[in-house]
C-alpha cells in the first residue's frame, strides 16, 4: 500500500487514458491562454477579480440572510446578527460590483491581514532547537509582507495577479507536456 495516488496506466483502458490525456491537454491550453490574457490585460483581470469578489459577497450575503431567516430554533441574537451580516455582505457586494478595483484592494487587504496573523502565530510557536530561528524569521517576514500589502494593496494585488499568471502559464505548459507523455509507455 502506498500513501499517494498512483495511476497505473497499464491497467486503464485506452479510452480512459485518452480521456485523461485530452483533459490534461485542454486544461493546460486553457491555463496558458488565461495566463497570457492576464499578462496582456492586467487591469482588466484585476477588475474581473473585483467583480468576482463582489458576486461572492452577494451570494454569501443571501445565503447568510436565508440561513438566519430559516434558523427558527436558534437564538434571536444569532438570527439578528446573522441577518445584519447578510445585509452588510450584500451591500458590500453591490458596492464592489460598482467599484471592482475596491474589491481587489479589499481582497489584497484580507491577504495582508492573514499574513500578519500568521506571522504573529509563527512567533508564538517556537521549538527548543536551532530551527526556532527559522520560525522567528518566517514570522517576521510574514508580518512585514502583511504590512506592505496593507499599505499598497492595489500594487500588491497587481503583483499577485502577475505572479499567478506566470504560475498558470507554467502549470499549463507542464500539463500539456504531461498530456503528451501520459500513458505512452504502456
Amino acid at each position: 500500500m502506498t500513501d499517494r495516488l498512483v495511476i497505473d496506466t497499464r491497467a486503464l483502458p485506452e479510452r480512459a487514458v485518452n480521456g485523461i490525456r485530452v483533459g490534461l491537454g485542454v486544461t493546460g491550453i486553457i491555463g496558458v491562454l488565461v495566463g497570457i490574457l492576464i499578462l496582456a490585460q492586467p487591469g482588466a483581470a484585476l477588475i474581473a477579480v473585483g467583480w468576482l469578489f463582489g458576486l461572492y459577497f452577494i451570494v454569501a450575503g443571501i445565503v447568510r440572510l436565508a440561513a438566519s431567516a430559516m434558523a427558527t430554533n436558534s437564538d434571536t441574537a444569532y438570527r439578528i446578527s446573522g441577518g445584519i451580516l447578510g445585509l452588510l455582505l450584500v451591500a458590500s457586494g453591490i458596492y464592489t460590483l460598482g467599484n471592482p478595483v475596491f474589491g481587489a484592494s479589499v481582497l489584497a487587504a484580507v491577504i495582508g491581514i492573514a499574513w500578519i496573523i500568521e506571522g504573529i502565530a509563527a512567533l508564538t510557536v517556537r521549538s527548543n532547537d536551532r530551527s526556532k530561528w527559522f520560525g522567528i524569521l518566517y514570522g517576521v517576514l510574514s508580518i512585514v509582507a502583511g504590512i506592505v500589502v496593507l499599505f499598497i494593496p492595489l500594487t500588491t494585488a497587481a503583483f499577485l495577479l502577475v505572479f499567478a499568471a506566470v504560475f498558470i502559464i507554467i502549470g499549463g505548459i507542464v500539463q500539456i507536456v504531461q498530456a503528451f507523455l501520459f500513458g505512452r509507455h504502456r
